[in-house]
């Protein structure tokens, strides 16, 4: 593994105890916020641009939770999963959802042993940590529910038998927003369950040049590889250490607001959940972790609220038809509650 500062190899350990609980705290957070920072790095080595992208997927990740990609193809989604994959050394599948693909392709299944006489269960490739679940809406909804469980449980049913998938473990499903034809929507509980919802848009006109740029200076094998930041188990320390970042009741009340208020905001015909909540919460301190804030404010607060919430509402007809966006209601919903000031 490529050691960075910030990195050791004592940040797992770190997390989980240490005879000055305080001291090793405050080493333990700038080590994690050096790892976020490098890692940052790394990944716009190789996908130019899209920075916001890179940002909400390390957010998630820190935060424990799934990512739903939507965006037009070739704007390198794949290109993002597989090097956030091999930064830390993680195992990487990819599943390209079809009308005719079956749960058990996505989960596994028993497969009789003529040998043994027995059946023997072959894993199928959600057992990683990094999946990626291409074009997700071309499934029926009987496979997309195939994740249900794994996404919110971090097991999979096979024959009976519960089996855990590795960890880390993270779901990025991507859709494209534009091509209807042939694709089922995503059932509502599935939708709930990714943490985030991510447009990824057309580059800058910078950023496409960079891009042609180092095309032009070389095949790909001349461009520098990506570098092996760390180790699964430090992911594992800064979930833990986000997790650990100090917020204040006022700031849970003001969570709990926003959630609720899209529950009777005027247009809205189906608000966000209590797991919306949970969400806004953690990715809050995924969001301060990364800018180095050892608490959460309730900025941190407002930067997460589109991404964790516009999946989670379904708007009425008549805001529809006028053409409002989910997210022009959201940011008016956060406008119109007053963030708390101790």
């Amino acid at each position: 593994m490529t050691s960075v500062p910030g990195s050791p190899d004592t940040l797992s350990a770190t997390s989980a105890g240490s005879p000055d609980p305080e001291a090793a705290g405050n080493s333990a957070f700038d080590q994690a916020y050096n790892l976020v920072q490098a890692l940052r790095g790394e990944i716009q080595k190789v996908l130019i641009g899209q920075g916001a992208v890179v940002d909400q997927v390390l957010m998630a990740l820190i935060a424990r939770g799934h990512v739903l990609i939507e965006g037009v193809p070739g704007l390198g989604k794949t290109l993002l999963v597989r090097t956030l994959a091999q930064c830390f050394g993680g195992r990487f599948a990819r599943i390209q959802f079809t009308p005719d693909l079956m749960p058990s392709d996505v989960t596994g299944h028993a497969m009789f042993n003529m040998k043994t006489q027995e059946f023997e269960i072959r894993k199928g490739p959600a057992f990683t940590n990094l999946l990626l679940a291409d074009e997700i809406n071309r499934a029926p909804a009987k496979t997309q529910a195939a994740l249900l469980e794994v996404m919110q449980e971090g097991q999979i049913t096979i024959e009976g038998g519960s089996y855990p998938v590795d960890t880390p473990f993270m779901v990025l499903a991507t859709q494209n927003p534009i091509e209807q034809e042939g694709t089922y929507p995503l059932p509502e509980a599935e939708l709930d369950r990714f943490m985030l919802k991510v447009l990824i848009r057309y580059p800058e006109r910078i950023d496409e040049e960079n891009m042609l740029l180092q095309i032009c200076n070389g095949p790909a094998e001349d461009r520098p590889a990506v570098r092996q930041l760390l180790k699964p188990a430090h992911v594992l320390s800064l979930q833990k250490i986000a997790q650990q970042i100090t917020v204040d009741p006022a700031i849970v009340e003001y969570i709990v607001k926003i959630a609720r208020a899209t529950r009777d905001w005027p247009g809205v015909s189906r608000g966000a959940g209590p797991r919306a909540s949970i969400a806004l919460l953690n990715c809050a301190r995924a969001y301060a972790l990364m800018n180095h804030n050892r608490y959460v404010t309730p900025d941190d607060v407002k930067a997460v609220v589109l991404p964790a919430l516009r999946h989670r509402l379904l708007l009425a007809a008549e805001l529809e038809i006028e053409g409002v966006s989910i997210d022009k209601v959201l940011t008016e919903i956060c406008q119109s509650i007053p963030a708390p000031r101790r």
